[in-house]
């Protein structure tokens, strides 16, 4: 076991999200770096439990072994019921970052632009960077952030002066944990964290380890979300269609994983003509995204990694953004379309609000304006009829059961 020792540096850094991925990917970085970390979360009874307990361990898995690092120099607001302390902590931090899921970004803008609204102007402005599995994640958060109920007008034109936003990458796989494993995190040794430095010019960006600063950032993005979040979710949605408990027990199925492979052939050829990638090195990309997925000592329900399908299927994600410009310009797609016909079943899925979302939505509406709401597909796209015939057979299978 490796122990950190605690920091006394005056690095501060406020975190929203203290879940498995916060206090397991995010936070275990910050606090390597010096940082002590400010967590904020809704959740009650996860920040009495921060509050109480000085440390908790990350376990890092892998086909070398496994390791461990003990956490410490933290503490955790409610962010509900402590408000004005958190301005005040965000309004003195050097970072503020989160992983609190695309669709609560605008939850957590308002509070953080009062924080950014009240730094002092002697300090240096902070770094915002968010942490989640989206394209363009940071520049979400701080269009929600300048919204005029947020951000008075005339503060906008000064605010990089007191904040710079940038997008980044995350990859890592954290799955469930064991019900008793209390705050400890287990994740995969492998990781990657890319940002983009471009927001910080004029500043040196944030002493951050594990960061790789890039300047442009979309590559990275999108072989990375097209590549494992494409992978991992396909063996899901098809794993769940066909009865396996975990993405293990999909992989072990030569149909499925059949399936992935080509899903995963679709998005290589759009991510190495896109970016010059070369051929071979995304190959080996690949093959390692589906060695890590297969990884038995980081099983994951199916329920779980298939969870959020609505987000899934739209415009920008895993399966449409990438199937869209392949259609476009004529190329393969039928894997990814498979899999997000898988998705389109993936409903009623019980503790998965969104699946009964989708359920209804399917339930009573038509096939067009389906795919326009969910998929954020427009009827002179290529792909367009593609979805709609998937959405008909989708819709008539359900009508029969």
């Amino acid at each position: 076991m490796t122990t950190a020792k605690s920091s006394n540096a005056s690095k501060k850094a406020v975190h929203f999200g203290a879940g498995n991925i916060g206090r397991g990917f995010v936070a275990c970085f910050l606090h390597h770096s010096g940082y002590e970390v400010v967590f904020a979360d809704v959740n009650g009874s996860l920040i009495d439990q921060l509050n109480a307990q000085p440390s908790y361990k990350v376990i890092e898995v892998g086909n070398e072994g496994t390791t461990e690092s003990v956490i410490t120099n933290y503490r955790a607001l409610n962010s509900k019921t402590q408000e004005a302390q958190l301005v005040q902590e965000i309004a003195t931090a050097d970072v503020v970052t989160c992983s609190v899921g695309p669709n609560i970004l605008k939850f957590i803008a308002p509070v953080i632009a009062k924080g950014i609204d009240q730094r002092p102007t002697d300090l240096p402005p902070m770094a915002v960077i968010a942490c989640e599995n989206a394209i363009g994640a940071t520049d979400t958060l701080a269009e929600h952030i300048k919204e005029p109920q947020n951000t008075p007008a005339d503060k906008i034109e000064s605010m990089s002066d007191r904040a710079r936003f940038a997008n980044s990458a995350i990859d890592r796989i954290v799955p469930a944990q064991e019900p008793d494993a209390g705050l400890d995190v287990k994740l995969e040794k492998f990781y990657e964290w890319v940002v983009e430095s471009t927001p910080f010019k004029g500043y040196s960006p944030p002493s951050i380890e594990g960061i790789h600063w890039v300047e442009d950032l979309k590559p990275y993005i999108e072989r990375k979300l097209y590549t494992v979040n494409t992978g991992h979710a396909t063996a899901a949605y098809h794993g769940y269609n066909r009865r396996k408990s975990t993405v293990y027990d999909a992989l072990q199925d030569r149909e499925i994983r059949d399936e992935v492979s080509k899903a995963l052939s679709n998005t290589a050829n759009l991510i190495t003509q896109k970016y010059g990638i070369d051929k071979e090195v995304q190959n080996e990309y690949v093959d390692n995204i589906v060695r890590r997925i297969s990884n038995p000592d980081l099983e994951d329900a199916v329920e779980r990694v298939g969870r959020a399908p609505l987000r899934k299927l739209s415009r920008k994600e895993r399966f449409i953004g990438p199937a869209a410009e392949l259609a476009e310009h004529g190329k393969d797609c039928s894997a990814l379309l498979d899999a997000a016909e898988m998705a389109f079943r993936f409903q009623n899925v019980e503790g998965d609000e969104e699946s009964a979302q989708l359920a209804k939505i399917m339930a009573e509406k038509n096939p067009d304006e389906i795919v326009q709401e969910v998929c954020g597909l427009q009827p002179n796209e290529k792909l367009y009829p593609k979805v709609v015939d998937i959405v008909k057979r989708v819709q008539a299978d359900t009508s029969d059961e």
